[in-house]
């Protein structure tokens, strides 16, 4: 199998990010697996899509540390190639993360991954299901039950109205954004300030004004999910809590939170139930939750982390679920050629 993974940024990828173990695992195994960025594509005057990949060593590394250190070194061999020769195309961008000094990389994974997909590359997520992903307005497509009340605006005074409505705490955090950036509670405390947080967050486009869910004190429950299901290997769940810092509302990682085990039962099997049918129509292979109490915060479809701590706590290594599916996928559709699009192959 040759696999790619398009990502922001090489530079910017980490030792311990799910791309970084999910490509090893799939180095582990013999496969070939590149890198691309938004820069590496040339549609061709032929209507061929072509790609500078820069493509991992072939052989087998002690741990995806070791791996890591590989993929980033600078005489890492690159090559352009024909789209089509892949077999699969894991997109793996946050868009977000382009939207402000890139805004012609954010939507580039999408763009070319359309064409991909079109000539005949497994393209996971599917792109077409992405596209309608782009920014947190996807999350209210989901059934209300799983949703706190939620306004989005750029109107300060239906945000202040929305506030008082809603009582004690409401939460507000860009429409686009991820990794908890710009993410404030307001309280009694801090109305007085909530005219200078609206102005900060509507600088860069619409507020997300949101009902305090009082189970986040205790932090939420990131919850992977692979073809529309949870996401389990040996018996165990790939799960893992997090709870922000005492001073901080955010409970990222990279913001400050920190991880534990989480016990899965049947709240959160339930709502991962809830949001099955609509991830399969979007062709959602592999998407991360998070949940607090019987509602859902986030739901993460571009590149959810986490895996890393999941393994950890759980004992098991959850890349090796995630490249069986992806296997068992190329073989579906190398015995019924032609039988399923992009999206139905991405969460058989």
């Amino acid at each position: 199998m040759k696999i790619g993974f398009f990502v922001n940024d090489i530079a910017r990828e980490e030792e311990h990010f799910a791309t970084t173990i999910l490509a090893n695992e799939a180095s582990r195994r013999g496969h070939t697996v590149c890198y691309v960025t938004p820069s590496d594509f040339s549609f061709m005057p032929d209507d061929r899509l072509c790609l500078r990949a820069r493509f991992a060593p072939k052989k087998k590394f002690a741990s995806y540390m070791a791996f890591f250190k590989a993929i980033q070194d600078r005489r890492l061999e690159t090559r352009t190639i024909d789209a089509a020769d892949l077999d699969v195309l894991m997109l793996r961008n946050d868009p977000s993360n382009d939207a402000v000094d890139r805004p012609w990389a954010e939507g580039i994974g999408v763009l070319f991954g359309r064409i991909a997909a079109e000539q005949g590359v497994l393209v996971l997520n599917d792109p077409d299901g992405l596209g309608q992903a782009t920014n947190k307005l996807y999350f209210q497509s989901f059934p209300e039950s799983l949703r706190a009340p939620t306004l989005i605006s750029k109107d300060v005074e239906a945000i202040k109205r929305f506030a008082n409505e809603q009582g004690e705490k409401i939460v507000l955090k860009p429409l686009r954004g991820s990794g908890g950036q710009s993410v404030f509670v307001v309280g009694a405390e801090k109305a007085s300030n909530l005219n200078q947080m609206i102005e900060a967050i509507s600088r860069d486009g619409y507020v997300i004004a949101q009902a305090y869910v009082p189970a986040a004190k205790d932090g939420d429950i990131r919850f992977f999910l692979i073809n529309g299901v949870p996401l389990r290997h040996k018996g165990h769940y790939a799960a893992f809590r997090r709870t922000s810092a005492s001073d901080d509302v955010r409970s990222n990682i990279h913001a400050g939170g920190t991880a534990s085990k989480a016990e899965i039962g049947e709240t959160e099997l339930a709502v991962a139930e809830l949001v099955r049918p609509k991830l399969i129509r979007d062709g959602m292979f592999l998407v991360g939750l998070d949940i607090v109490g019987d509602k859902i915060l986030e739901i993460n479809v571009f590149s959810p982390g986490g895996l890393r701590n999941c393994s950890r706590f759980e004992g098991v290594r959850f890349s090796v679920a995630i490249l069986d599916a992806i296997e068992n996928k190329l073989a579906i559709r190398r015995q019924y050629p032609g039988r399923f699009s992009n999206r139905e192959l991405a969460v058989l």
